[in-house]
This record gives structure tokens, C-alpha cells and sequence, in this order.
């Protein structure tokens, strides 16, 4: 993989504008172009780094690789939690969600939306080395290896990890509890 650190005092001060308002432009972000650089490898190491949370928000969940480290990290004591868009989940046949839950991760589904399209995971949010991982790119196969995806790996950025958190927290508490809102029309 390619590996690009960058600052990114542009980028990071323009995200922030659109949620919370101007944000310091502090810490690196790391760059993965799909299907060239390897972006899920780099999300495997970002979540094998991780020490205490991982916060997912996925529309579509469907890599093994994925689901394995995120249960690996629970077992190692990380707590881990997943919000997951109702409609992909139902349509999906290859979706990893139910291997999470049935690891004990919970996981809520967001309802709300004609698609709950983000995807992001939140290492370690409330520590001063976070990391923020959002892109195009969907946590499936398909993303790394038949897409043209981006992924982005902002760390030490505290501002933006606790805007993000904070978008998070207000997905999940608007989103139903798995499994039982696959059956809420």
C-alpha cells in the first residue's frame, strides 16, 4: 500500500465546519485509494491498535476479515459497538452482523434514513491519539478489491474524534436494538 501521512489543516478545518465549527488542524491522516492501496489492511491495523473503544457505523458489513478483528478486539477487552443501516442488513445474504452480535458485540439498526450510508469506525475516540476512519469505502471485499474507493485514517485529532463520537451517539440512540428491529416495519 501506498502510505501517505499528510497534515491536514485544510481537510480537517473544513469537516469540522460542517458539524461543530472550525476544528484545530492537528494530527495526520493517512490515505488509501482502492483497489491500488490496501485499505483494509490498514483498518485491520487500526483496529488491532486499538485499547479501549471501537465505534462502527456501517452501511454494509459484509468482510470476514473485518468482522474477525473487531471480535478479536472484544475479546481482548475492547468494548465494541456497531450501528447498521435496517434495509442493507435485510437485503444483505453475506452480511457479517449476526456473527458480531452472536460474539456479543451489540448492535443497533439505523432506521431513520432512506440509507444510513456512513461508514465509519472510532478507534479509541475519547484518548488523545484517536483515530477517525470514514471514506467511500464500504467494509466489504468488493471495496478493496473490485472498487475504486477512498479511505481516510485522521489520527491525534481530539476535536474531530469527539465530533464524530458525538454524531455517533446520536445515531444510536434513535437506532433499534439487534435483532429485534429486523421485524419493526
Amino acid at each position: 500500500m501506498k502510505k501517505r501521512t499528510l497534515f491536514a489543516a485544510a481537510w480537517l478545518c473544513a469537516a469540522g465546519a460542517l458539524a461543530a465549527g472550525p476544528m484545530p488542524a492537528v494530527g495526520t491522516v493517512e490515505v488509501a485509494f482502492t483497489p491500488w492501496d490496501d485499505a483494509e489492511g490498514a483498518v485491520l491495523r487500526a483496529i488491532k491498535a486499538s485499547r479501549k473503544t471501537i465505534y462502527v457505523q456501517a452501511y454494509l458489513l459484509t468482510s470476514r476479515s473485518l468482522a474477525k478483528a473487531l471480535i478479536e478486539a472484544r475479546q481482548r477487552g475492547v468494548a465494541v459497538e456497531i450501528l447498521t443501516d435496517r434495509e442493507m442488513l435485510a437485503k444483505g445474504d453475506n452480511s457479517q452482523i449476526p456473527q458480531l452480535a452472536e460474539a456479543g458485540i451489540p448492535v443497533r439498526l439505523e432506521v431513520r434514513y432512506a440509507a444510513a450510508h456512513n461508514k465509519i469506525l472510532l478507534i479509541d475516540p475519547e484518548e488523545s491519539d484517536s483515530a477517525v476512519i470514514t471514506g467511500s469505502y464500504n467494509f466489504t471485499w468488493s471495496a478493496q478489491a473490485r472498487n475504486a474507493e477512498n479511505l481516510l485514517i485522521m489520527r491525534d485529532n481530539p476535536a474531530l474524534a469527539a465530533a464524530y463520537l458525538k454524531n455517533w451517539r446520536r445515531h444510536h440512540d434513535e437506532a433499534l436494538p439487534y435483532p429485534e428491529g429486523l421485524s419493526t416495519p
